[in-house]
């Protein structure tokens, strides 16, 4: 998927939808539409069965180098939140991006260079980070009189720990991928040239042998019991079992271990989860 005039590449290959940020000549830098181009990528792609996750890279050099600086002016010139939100559910949240957590698939940013304000954002709000050897991240937001924005305030902590957090986000560093491994913020340190063979591949792998069901319910459970309290979310998922128990993918997956031969599971469609 690439119309004229678009800057977000949709490519779908069994079982991997792979997006990729296609302004490198800006460092990917998004305008207000490449926002909502990202959005409809990633809603065809959580809704056609034969992805079982997406990957998000950039093209060239970079990640994503965050919102165009002429959007950015034009929003600091009247006042507006950095990006125009395009709600499609009453409750959903204002920070950038932060419909991924909902999507019921896993998705990994690809991060091949420059990570910086909307486009560390976009990395964080992935499930995983696999990062090449070229990759750096800054948060960016203090040095242009902003605060933490985009719901880092309160991911950032739960990924790094508080002091990390606030490092990041008062000084607006910029941390090399190595350090980023060190820290937690990225699980894979990948050399450049293996970057999107490595993501596809670990998808392709939880094709092979894990329940899409599961995944989607593992990701909502996961991102809801972040801040509920211990006990209701122990109830929750014991709710959960007993009716994972009555689907079919849990006899398929008795099936296939005591058979001792590859799962089939059933293909699985989504939205928000």
């Amino acid at each position: 998927m690439n119309s004229d005039g678009s800057h977000v590449v949709l490519e779908i290959e069994e079982p991997v939808a792979l997006i990729r940020l296609d302004r490198p000549e800006k460092l990917n830098a998004f305008t207000f539409g490449m926002v909502e181009e990202i959005r409809r990528a990633v809603d065809r792609a959580a809704a056609d069965q034969r992805v079982i996750g997406i990957v998000v890279t950039g093209a060239g050099r970079a990640f994503s180098a965050g919102l165009d600086a002429g959007d950015l002016a034009r929003s600091a010139a009247i006042g507006a939140p950095a990006e125009e939100r395009s709600a499609e559910s009453e409750d959903e949240l204002p920070a950038l991006f932060s419909y991924l957590l909902r999507i019921p698939k896993p998705i990994i940013a690809a991060v091949n260079g420059v990570s910086a304000g909307g486009g560390f954002v976009l990395a964080m709000m992935c499930d995983l980070r696999f990062a090449s050897e070229n990759a750096s991240f800054t948060t960016a937001f203090s040095r242009r009189g902003l605060i933490a924005e985009h719901g880092t305030s309160w991911l950032l902590p739960r990924l790094l720990g508080t002091s990390r957090a606030l490092d990041l986000l008062w000084s607006s560093r910029r941390i090399d991928a190595a350090e980023a491994f060190r820290m937690g913020l990225v699980d894979r340190l990948v050399p450049a040239d293996k970057l999107l063979e490595e993501a596809r591949a670990y998808l392709r792998a939880l094709a092979a042998e894990v329940s899409p069901r599961s995944l989607a319910v593992i990701k909502s459970q996961v991102y809801r019991h972040l801040s509920a309290p211990f006990e209701p979310a122990i109830r929750e998922t014991d709710a959960l079992v007993r009716e994972s128990l009555g689907h079919p993918d849990a006899t398929e997956g008795v099936a296939s271990f005591m058979e001792r031969r590859p799962p089939r599971f059933e293909r699985f469609k989504g939205g928000k989860s």
